[in-house]
C-alpha cells in the first residue's frame, strides 16, 4: 500500500492542506483517503483508530505504521519540494510541545478556517491516488 494520507473532507483547513501538498510535492507517492468515508474508516480501524480519533488529527498510514498529528505532518513534508520539506526540523522540539500545538489548531479548525459539507474535491488527473473523496464536477457546457 502507498503512504496513504486519511484527512477530514469536511474540515477546510485539511482540504486546503491536501492541495498544497499536491501543489508542492516531490513525487506522487502520496495517496489520500476520505476519513469520514467506508474505506478511510475502515484503514483507521486497522490501525486502532476510531471516527473520534480521525476528529482530533488526521492520519498518515506509511510502511504498515500509522503516524499522527505532528509525527504525521512532519512525514507529509517529507514528501514535499524545498523549502517546504526544510519544515522537518520541527522534529527538534519535543514530542509533547508539537503535539500540543497540532491539538489546538485541531480542536479550533472549523471555528478558525471553516467547516463545508465535502469541501474536498479531487483533480481529475488525481482521481487515481484519491479513494472515498468526492471528484470535481465536470464543467457544464
Amino acid at each position: 500500500m502507498p503512504p496513504t494520507l486519511v484527512f477530514d473532507t469536511d474540515c477546510v483547513l485539511c482540504a486546503g492542506s491536501v492541495r498544497f501538498v499536491l501543489a508542492h510535492e516531490r513525487d506522487e507517492r502520496l495517496h489520500f483517503m476520505g476519513a469520514w468515508s467506508t474505506e478511510g474508516l475502515a484503514l483507521a480501524a486497522q490501525h486502532g483508530f476510531t471516527a473520534e480519533d480521525l476528529n482530533g488529527t488526521f492520519l498518515l498510514v506509511q510502511d504498515g505504521r500509522a503516524l499522527t498529528r505532528s509525527d504525521a505532518a512532519l512525514e507529509v513534508a517529507r514528501h514535499l519540494r524545498a523549502p517546504w520539506c526544510w519544515a522537518r526540523i520541527a522534529r527538534i522540539l519535543p514530542k509533547p510541545l508539537r503535539d500540543r500545538l497540532y491539538g489546538v489548531v485541531a480542536r479550533f479548525r472549523y471555528r478558525l478556517f471553516g467547516r463545508r459539507e465535502d469541501c474536498a474535491r479531487v483533480p481529475p488527473e488525481q482521481r487515481h491516488r484519491f479513494q472515498g473523496v468526492r471528484p470535481v464536477d465536470p464543467p457544464h457546457p
